[in-house]
């Protein structure tokens, strides 16, 4: 809830500068950063329940903290620490995926994953606009006390000591080789998802300011096509996923799904069409490639790990999508700005291209080490 509302909150509430306010936004994309690494290597160490345990109700007070802080400083330092203690709980929460799930079941695992936050998102930012319109200063109690309380029921229901799924055996990674920085295979997956991420988190970003300032869309029309985006992972993604595991490689899938999101952004060049179809067609066409691709990514580097490691591999792949809520919005904004619009879908297409080749030679490269 807090997350969405922080600018607005930062501007309004504390009068502070919007240049002042994206730093503090850009605090919450390092603290995340470092929130990655550290959640997967500490994963390795003490196991996937207690690092979510520690960062979900560590989170909540820290969110707590974060709406009692009135000076500038302080709420930079707060920022910082909230989001690095909430995102290191993202790579305990795919080794927990992966541990609960099996090998024939385990795409649709992530998937039910990206349901639960994608509703998850969605009712959030919903009751967060009440909330805010409220008192800005419950909106961090709310989140906090929703942080705690998925802390307390992750001690309920799935505490090792009440349920035998949970127990997991640590082991000791002996072998130099099966650090995850001497998989340069994954290595290389990482900077492609850096790339992919960096281009879809325009959906968010950058998109709906082009909807409004260019084609002159109405809010609602916009928050329309947002919400779509989410209908159709809630309604079609378990049944796709169902549908197509163990059918193809997983980078085959992925190599489809990310085609299709360059291709949903060159869509939006072709200027003959009505724009409002062209605004839904283009949001299809890239939740389609989104449903193709992100449950596929995990599983396709899940089956790279062991037990030993899975901590490290889902704390880089957590960073990649770090990395790009930082890099994204900031290069996006001044392509647009410097060359327009049209120069960044043309853009952003062309390197979704290049992806979905390079993942292509990704899968017949692992096909060939059986990997």
């Amino acid at each position: 809830m807090v997350v969405p509302f922080m600018t607005i909150y930062m501007t309004r509430q504390m009068h502070v500068s919007i240049g002042k306010a994206a730093l503090v936004m850009s605090l919450f994309g390092a603290g995340s950063v470092v929130g990655a690494l550290l959640g997967g290597k500490i994963t390795d160490r003490i196991g996937f329940y207690s690092v979510q345990l520690f960062t979900l109700i560590g989170g909540g007070i820290m969110f707590i903290v974060l709406g009692q802080m009135k000076s500038y400083t302080a709420i930079c330092i707060t920022s910082f620490i909230l989001s690095m203690v909430n995102e290191a709980f993202r790579p305990a929460n795919t080794v927990a995926i992966a541990h609960y799930s099996k090998e024939e079941n385990r795409t649709r695992s992530y998937s039910l994953n990206r349901l639960a936050i994608n509703l998850g998102w969605a009712v959030g930012g919903t009751l967060g606009g009440f909330v805010a319109d409220f008192d800005y200063e419950l909106l961090f109690w709310v989140d906090g006390i929703t942080n705690i309380g998925a802390g307390i029921l992750l001690y309920t229901v799935l505490s090792p000591t009440k349920n035998e799924a949970t127990k997991q055996t640590i082991e000791k990674n002996s072998s130099p080789s099966a650090s995850v920085y001497n998989d340069h295979l994954y290595l290389f997956f990482v900077v492609l998802q850096i790339l992919f991420a960096i281009c879809f988190f325009q959906l968010f970003t950058i998109l709906p300011v082009f909807f409004e300032s260019q084609w002159h869309l109405s809010k609602p029309f916009i928050g329309f096509t947002m919400a779509l985006n989410g209908l159709i992972i809630a309604v079609v993604e378990m049944v796709l996923v169902y549908k197509l595991e163990g059918r193809r490689p997983h980078l085959y899938y992925i190599t489809v799904g990310v085609f299709l999101v360059g291709l949903s952004y060159v869509m939006l060049n072709v200027v003959s069409l009505n724009v409002y179809f062209l605004a839904i067609a283009s949001s299809v066409v890239v939740t389609i490639g989104e449903m193709l691709s992100m449950p596929f990514m995990n599983s396709f580097w899940i089956r790279r790990t062991t037990n030993a490691n899975r901590g490290q591999y889902a704390g880089l792949y957590t960073l990649a999508w770090s990395m790009a809520q930082v890099v994204g919005p900031v290069s996006s904004g001044l392509v647009a700005e410097h060359y327009g619009y049209n120069i960044l879908w043309w853009g952003t297409g062309g390197i979704c291209l290049v992806l979905s080749i390079n993942y292509w030679l990704l899968k017949r490269f692992s096909t060939r080490n059986n990997k």
